[in-house]
């Protein structure tokens, strides 16, 4: 095979990669645009469920003078709106309707928060222009709110319900202030009732402090982290191993795949050069090895049919040098005849020694042609009994010491078969002709109709085939002495051409022992119907 295909498949190959690089990126921009988005999400879910809920149970003066506030600690502007007023997607719905937040980017660092009011069709928005400590501020004062309305021992209880019930997104305890790690000045704060923040163990992220009236518990939230999205230089790093190794495994597939049909290429040269008999392995099951596979099919068959073609050129030249010498011979002869009736005798001898050649160039010419492939076939329904008796009519006639008559038929319903009636004719008139030859007193036909197949067998009484020699019988130009002479006519082409006219109704064409007449057994056997083509 050409190098420039391998090179072509390089280049597409390389394209690909360059192609899933870029799909790489992509979906980088679009896993850190999700990340992102449930990020603001899981931040926002708790404190707007604190609001939206004690919005629920409040009435309209309360619940103006409440967004008045909960907007000032937030900085940033509350209100409420009909839910009609807003175009939603069916996600964004069915989220609002579980108790979720939806969380819409307007900005870089910009969003929109909504979340729905209770069972109302009202929606609590949020114009968030950037996430601050004021979040956590506003987060401290509403469950403070909230705990300061149990006593202290009832606070750890109701602070578990409310975190679970509101699916905060960030951790929310009741420490004592003793444990929670702070400074000196920042418990002071604490105790004076100031939120403070203090930058957690690992350093990447914040806790918020605030402190209960009347109750010695600290509330704590956190850590909060801030999102670290994927880098660029982590993708382009990923990116160039996963193309070095997919370029590497590319590499070795499409090295080994040249080397296959590199192979396939020499051995074509070596059949073009004559080296018939050269093959390549097809071990694997790959679409190259089946490809080797078909290759070595079709060396075997050029092989096979030179072969046939050496042995038809050699047997032919053979054949037609008999009646062609016989020729010569009448010629002189009627140059040294005296008499009419000596002319005449050798004229006729010629018109046959003619007819022998056309004969032999016909049926030459229908063996090449079957075996070039298959025929324009038309298979329709043929009557075996009109057909057998037409056979009998037109070759009775030719040997009146030999009697041709029917045998045993049997047909389970009706006589009919289906097949291509010409060539069939042709080849039970070739089977009739040879057993004619051959037999010393009788020739039989018969057949058997089954529900799927169908058989013709013609017997003989002649001195029978050989069981060596049964299958080779239907080799081109077989005889059975093996020498080629005329005396039994013919020219070892009928019984071919049986063998491919049965082969192109898928069936077989066999030969064995008649065990009636005790000679040769012709037995033609292929489907009742044909498939169609």
């Amino acid at each position: 095979m050409n190098r420039s295909i391998f090179l072509r498949i390089y280049g597409g190959m390389l394209a690909v990669l360059v192609l899933v690089a870029l799909l790489g990126v992509l979906s980088l921009h679009l896993v850190n645009e999700v990340r992102a988005a449930q990020h603001r999400e899981r931040l926002a879910q708790g404190t707007f469920s604190l609001m939206a809920d004690n919005l629920a149970q409040q009435n309209e003066t309360e619940r103006k003078r409440s967004l008045l506030m909960w907007g000032r600690l937030l900085g940033v502007p509350l209100e409420l709106q009909p839910m009609t007023a807003r175009t939603l997607d069916g996600g964004q719905r069915a989220r609002l309707y579980r108790g979720l937040v939806v969380v819409e980017k307007t900005g870089p660092h910009a969003a929109q928060v909504l979340r729905k009011v209770g069972r109302e069709d009202l929606l609590l928005v949020a114009q968030v222009k950037q996430v601050s400590e004021q979040l956590a501020r506003a987060t401290l004062y509403l469950l403070a709110d909230e705990l300061v309305r149990y006593p202290v021992t009832e606070q750890q209880q109701r602070l578990a319900e409310i975190t679970q019930s509101k699916g905060f997104g960030f951790g929310v305890a009741l420490q004592r202030i003793e444990r929670v790690g702070l400074d000196d000045d920042q418990r002071r704060r604490v105790e004076e009732g100031d939120t403070v923040m203090a930058l957690g163990r690992d350093g990447d992220s914040i806790r918020v402090f605030a402190g209960l009236p009347g109750s010695p518990l600290v509330l704590e939230i956190g850590p909060l982290y801030q999102l670290n999205p994927y880098p660029p230089q982590l993708l382009i790093l990923i990116a160039f191993l996963g193309l070095c190794l997919i370029g590497l495994v590319v590499y070795l597939l499409v090295r080994q795949l040249e080397r296959r049909v590199s192979g396939m290429e020499i051995a074509a040269t070596r059949i073009a050069q004559g080296s018939l008999d050269t093959r390549v392995p097809a071990g694997d099951a790959d679409s190259v090895g089946r490809l080797a596979a078909a290759f070595n099919g079709m060396a075997e068959h050029l092989q096979r049919s030179l072969n046939m073609q050496r042995e038809l050129v050699r047997a032919v030249s053979h054949e037609l040098r008999t009646p062609v010498a016989r020729l010569r011979f009448g010629l002189e002869m009627i140059e040294s005849a005296t008499t009419e009736q000596a002319r005449a005798k050798h004229l006729a001898g010629m018109d046959g020694d003619i007819q022998d050649l056309d004969k032999l160039v016909d049926e030459m010419l229908t063996y090449a042609r079957l075996e070039q492939g298959a025929p324009a076939l038309k298979f329709q329904r043929v009557e075996l009994d009109a057909l057998l008796d037409r056979v009998i009519d037109e070759l009775a006639p030719l040997n009146s010491k030999v009697r041709l008559r029917r045998g045993a038929c049997q047909a389970s319903d009706g006589c009919w078969v289906e097949a291509e009636p010409r060539y069939l004719h042709r080849a039970l008139q070739n089977l009739v002709s040879n057993a004619l030859r051959h037999a010393g007193s009788e020739v039989r036909l018969s057949y058997q109709l089954g529900q799927q197949r169908c058989r013709i067998d013609v017997e003989d009484d002649g001195p029978g085939i050989p069981e060596g020699v049964w299958d080779r019988i239907f080799t081109p130009f077989t005889r059975l002495d093996d020498s080629r002479t005329r005396a039994s006519g013919g020219h070892g082409l009928g019984l071919s051409i049986v063998r491919r006219i049965i082969y192109w109704h898928a069936g077989r064409a066999t030969v064995g022992r008649s065990e009636a007449l005790g000679g040769a057994c012709f037995s033609l056997n292929w489907p009742r119907e044909q498939a169609p083509q």
